[in-house]
């Protein structure tokens, strides 16, 4: 176990020290933040918006896949314990 955490440590860290910077953002994107800001526009916000608006929607279906799941094996547990 300890071989396993140790060679964990040491992947981790090798990646931490070899990364590069990178530029994650395409072009267009790039030079619409930038000249938004420069500008005084709100462009930056809405781009802002827009990804916190892709990065929910997810979690907001896992959650509700979730609360269904939950509600029918809880409703199935009872209707086994009341039949007992």
């Amino acid at each position: 176990m300890k071989r396993i955490a140790f060679v964990f440590i040491f992947i981790v860290l090798s990646a931490i020290s070899v990364s590069n910077t990178a530029n994650a953002q395409c072009a267009m994107c790039s030079v619409n933040a930038e000249q938004g800001t420069k500008n005084g526009n709100t462009q930056g916000k809405g781009l802002n918006t827009g990804i916190l608006y892709l990065l929910a929607i997810p979690y907001v279906l896992i959650t509700g896949v979730g609360v269904l799941w939950y509600m029918k094996y809880r409703k199935k547990a009872t209707q086994s314990v009341s039949h007992l």
